[in-house]
């Protein structure tokens, strides 16, 4: 099945990518007075992405002071929501993969092994769909919170005109893209899964069983008789004179073979006239005589 080769591999790169995933981002503050200028303000994020908790440090440009400035916005439940999915699917994946080489008559046992097989199926595709879903938007909120020029805004001395503030390193999104991919992969993979599952279902089996015609096979089905009779009726007439020569022939064997049977029957049985019965009266004389039976025995 498609599922034991590449499910856990798919699992295992969806996850990976989106937990192993840390961010950094630069910034420099150029401030009128050079003596209070930073050049080098770096913020770290990462996995699972709670902003909200990440800080960092920024001149203000006046009085010599700093500032501690976080983040916007927390998006760890998207994230942690893709996560969990990829794992799960990934230890029932490799389960399925122990019980599909090791225990395969088990698996087929009273159709349980299918059934269940074909209820997570469709669960996990249910869950990898919406959990990719949420996680492309997530990603694009983090992205939006993480944009240099909106991380700017923040900084207050990033306001003041004579201040010059820049982005000097900017996050890598290649490995959080990577893994939205790999999750409608697992989309596609466990949808299509499904329908390998169902064909060791009872339920196909029994559809197999006991099929019905399709209305393209009903067509078929006409267009042949069609063809046949049109065939029939284009035949020549002197082809019929030797079919009804060989019938006249058989039914006059079958009446010579009929009166051969009722000559046997003549011959076997016998002969029986009738009579008039005869009727005595006192003294044994004859006062009638009726229909009698003469039976001639051959």
């Amino acid at each position: 099945m498609c599922m034991v080769i590449f499910a856990p591999i798919f699992a295992i790169c969806a996850f990976a990518t989106c937990g192993g995933y840390h961010g950094h981002l630069q910034v420099k503050v150029d401030c009128a007075d050079r003596s209070q200028s930073n050049m080098s303000i770096d913020i770290d994020f990462g996995y699972p992405f709670r902003l909200h908790e990440v800080h960092f440090k920024a001149p203000m440009c006046e009085a010599k002071r700093e500032e501690v400035i976080f983040l916007d916005g927390n998006f760890s439940s998207s994230a942690q929501f893709f996560l969990t999915v990829g794992v799960f699917a990934f230890l029932y994946s490799l389960l399925a993969t122990i019980v599909y080489v090791f225990y395969q008559k088990k698996y087929l046992r009273n159709n349980r092994g299918p059934l269940v097989d074909f209820v997570v199926s469709v669960i996990f595709s249910s869950l990898w769909l919406v959990s990719s879903c949420c996680w492309a938007k997530t990603l694009s909120d983090i992205k939006t919170a993480t944009n240099p020029t909106q991380v700017l805004l923040l900084i207050s001395a990033c306001r003041t005109q004579e201040n010059k503030c820049t982005a000097t390193q900017e996050p890598l999104w290649s490995q959080l893209n990577t893994s939205a991919v790999f999750g409608f992969v697992n989309v596609v993979l466990w949808t299509g899964n499904i329908w390998f599952v169902f064909k060791e279902t009872g339920w196909y089996k029994t559809g197999q069983r006991y099929p019905t015609r399709s209305a393209s096979g009903k067509r078929s089905s006409e267009m042949r008789h069609r063809l046949y009779s049109e065939s029939s009726f284009e035949q020549p007439v002197e082809g019929f004179a030797p079919q009804l020569y060989r019938q006249e022939s058989f039914n006059q064997q079958v009446s010579r073979q009929g009166s051969f049977n009722q000559a046997q029957v003549n011959l076997s049985l016998p002969h029986a006239y009738l009579g008039k019965p005869i009727i005595y009266e006192g003294g044994n004389k004859v006062a009638s005589q009726g229909p009698m039976i003469f039976v001639n025995e051959m």
